[in-house]
């Protein structure tokens, strides 16, 4: 089963390749990592004011010159630069200007942190927070006619920040490049492009916005990961070390189920490895590589559902009391390959050439069928569990009886918090509707990398390789196999293991078929 599982990885991977690679593509157009890109942007109407959303990053206050300095992008400056930001409007709106004319239309580019959110806008226009200044308006707040309502925030007066984009005489397009505006403080950023006059309908918007930290190109709330996938990288390459220790060391008694679990190993490690120089080049050059990106989640996803199938294979007692699976071998496959389509899917869309959260919509439409399969797999694995533990039970094998009981107490733990951490999730999200919280949002990202790394732990340590593997694997002809005196436990007392073999040694040709099968499912068992 093991070696179809391998097989299953390296297929699946091949086989989706090509549409994933188009998908790339796809959404890839105008994004390039903490470079915000915009190509024809439009603005849309709101209130009395035309909006266009530039984007939102966690950023880090500039560090003080004399403390750091240098010209990389380690250089403790913070800021936002707009780079070629041009500006076009109708040919019918210029007409409107003869070429004399000093200022015939305002731009503004508004940059503010979530906690100054309230100081943008004034009183209510049309049943809506007016944005833009009217004549009543200026009487009774004070404003400029015809520009954003600014006021001061409390810690700050220069901010919020308006920067002006004007346009001059009858022109139809105006670019500005090269301005930048330091960050004075840490905090959830946005940038708005606004305007104010109705003349202006149409206006259309080229250029980048280029989000730098003090550390880096990296944005604020995704700058913790880079140092959690490192960390998670040695996590991986010590169980590794010391797995395949075990494993070289007792090649000659390995199982399949061993296989599966080295597999898992060697996936967890390179995806962890992939997402850390991912984020290390990010950081450095500010353009978020495709390439790593991508194999990075394929890796993951390849990994989520190994490790998903390992732990319904175990489940089903698979090399432990049945030698296959029989007629399910298929469907676990099918399963497997659902999962991983939908799971890649998700994870593309997310994280290649993307910084900014997905929409809402969007979100729903790709994780639902990733929680579907998640919640079968889960239901599957408990009802498999629960048949392996009674026929066990039945046939007194008090070893592997141990191991199992162990393994399902660990499973039932991981999904009771699991459950939990979900819940947290919903509440944090629904608290933190502006993100104020990014810096602490990596946790939640972590925290699932976290958990699948405990349960391989917890597998590793239950069929962890030795010198009496073999004597916890399916066999035929137990009394042939072993003897009493090499029966030796992985993890229970040798007055168990004894009483163990005493069992097994009565029990002859005994062949599970029945491990979560199905009644069309009889007949393939017994052949294969």
């Amino acid at each position: 089963m093991c070696e179809g599982i391998r097989s299953f990885a390296v297929k699946m991977a091949s086989a989706w390749l090509f549409v994933v690679l188009l998908l790339v593509i796809a959404v890839n157009v105008g994004v390039e990592g903490s470079v915000h890109d915009y190509k024809d942007a439009s603005f849309k109407e709101s209130g009395n004011a035309y909006l266009l959303y530039g984007g939102n990053e966690g950023m880090r206050a500039s560090i003080d010159s004399g403390q750091k300095s240098g010209s990389g992008p380690n250089n403790g400056k913070s800021y936002i630069k707009f780079e070629n930001i041009t500006l076009r409007r109708t040919r019918e709106a210029a007409a409107q200007h003869s070429g004399m004319e000093h200022s015939t239309g305002l731009v503004q580019a508004v940059i503010f942190e979530a906690s100054d959110r309230d100081d943008i806008g004034g009183s209510l226009y049309g049943g809506q927070k007016a944005i833009c200044c009217t004549p009543d308006l200026a009487k009774m707040e004070g404003c400029k006619q015809g520009e954003v309502i600014r006021r001061q925030s409390a810690g700050d007066p220069k901010w919020p920040y308006v920067l002006d984009i004007e346009f001059s005489g009858d022109e139809i397009s105006h670019t500005l490049s090269g301005q930048s505006v330091t960050i004075p403080k840490t905090g959830m950023y946005n940038l708005y492009f606004i305007f104010c006059e109705p003349a202006l309908k149409g206006l259309l918007l080229d250029g980048k916005t280029i989000w730098k930290n003090p550390t880096g190109y990296l944005p604020g709330r995704m700058a913790p990961l880079m140092t959690f996938y490192g960390f998670m990288s040695l996590a991986y390459l010590l169980l590794g070390v010391i797995w395949f220790s075990q494993y070289i060391r007792f090649w000659k008694d390995v199982l399949q189920l061993q296989n599966c679990i080295t597999l898992v190993i060697a996936l967890g490690m390179f995806e962890m490895t992939l997402w850390y120089f991912e984020y290390a080049n990010f950081n450095a050059t500010g353009v978020r590589p495709m390439g790593i990106t991508f194999w990075a989640v394929t890796f993951g996803a390849v990994k989520k559902t190994v490790a998903r199938l390992l732990l319904l294979v175990v489940s089903m007692g698979y090399g432990v009391v049945r030698p296959t699976l029989g007629g399910l071998t298929s469907k676990v496959l099918l399963l497997g390959a659902t999962y991983f389509l939908a799971s890649e899917l998700l994870d593309v869309v997310e994280n290649v050439g993307t910084i900014d959260d997905l929409s809402g919509k969007t979100r729903m439409f790709l994780v639902l069928p990733v929680a579907i399969l998640d919640a079968f797999l889960i239901l599957w694995i408990f009802t498999s569990l629960s048949k392996t533990l009674e026929k066990l039970q039945a046939r007194r094998r008090l070893a592997k009886l141990e191991i199992y009981r162990k393994f399902t107490n660990a499973l039932a733990v991981a999904v009771i918090v699991s459950v939990a951490w979900i819940g947290y999730e919903l509440y944090f999200k629904a608290t933190d509707p502006f993100s104020e919280r990014w810096q602490s949002a990596w946790i939640i990202t972590g925290f699932w990398h976290m958990l699948s790394f405990a349960l391989l732990c917890v597998l590793c340590v239950l069929w962890a390789p030795s010198q009496s593997s073999t004597r916890y694997a399916y066999s035929e002809e137990v009394g042939e196999d072993f003897d009493e005196e090499e029966a030796l436990a992985l993890t229970t007392s040798t007055s168990v293991v004894d009483a163990d073999v005493k069992q097994e040694m009565k029990e002859r040709k005994a062949v599970n078929t029945d491990v979560f099968s199905l009644d069309d499912d009889t007949e393939e068992d017994k052949r294969e």
